[in-house]
């Protein structure tokens, strides 16, 4: 590896931390996926889902749930078109914009949901809530909170 005396290179210290956090977020997330096969969803569809049965009348203007879930337009098309095609929800069209699309949760989407919840939640409880004390928690969120804002600041910027 070549070193440029201008980049901040990360301490050992900082590259533990890193790598640490990369390692969990890739096998957290892997795990709680493979939690979901068993129902058929993958963490997509279930995230899709979750914004979807929290929002008014259980529907989200399409642009509105891409932006929601970090996914491209083309991306969330391809993704809802799987998710009808399973009877978990259904596209509008919006009266006051020709154009727009609202994503629906259907009444088999919402039983879905509310038949799978409690096993993501437990499986979010045992593979990553319960491996930590309350102050462990407290000290978490506090410490990713900052790095959180910082992101949804960037979102949409170049």
């Amino acid at each position: 590896m070549t070193t440029d005396s201008d980049t901040p290179w990360l301490t050992d210290q900082e590259q533990r931390a890193w790598r640490t956090h990369l390692d969990v977020s890739r096998l957290l997330m892997h795990q709680l996926e493979r939690d979901l096969q068993p129902f058929g969803l993958t963490n997509n569809d279930y995230e899709i889902l979750v914004n979807l049965s929290e929002a008014e009348d259980r529907r989200l203007r399409m642009s509105d749930l891409a932006a929601a879930t970090l996914q491209s337009k083309s991306r969330l098309s391809h993704q809802i078109t799987r998710m009808e095609n399973a009877g978990l929800v259904r596209r509008e069209s919006c009266e006051s914009d020709r154009r727009g699309l609202y994503a629906v949760l259907t009444d088999e989407g919402w039983e879905t949901m509310r038949r799978v919840a409690p096993h993501h939640v437990a499986s979010v409880r045992r593979h990553f809530i319960d491996l930590f004390t309350t102050q462990d928690l407290e000290a978490l969120r506090a410490s990713l909170t900052p790095v959180a804002e910082h992101l949804r600041g960037r979102r949409g910027k170049i």
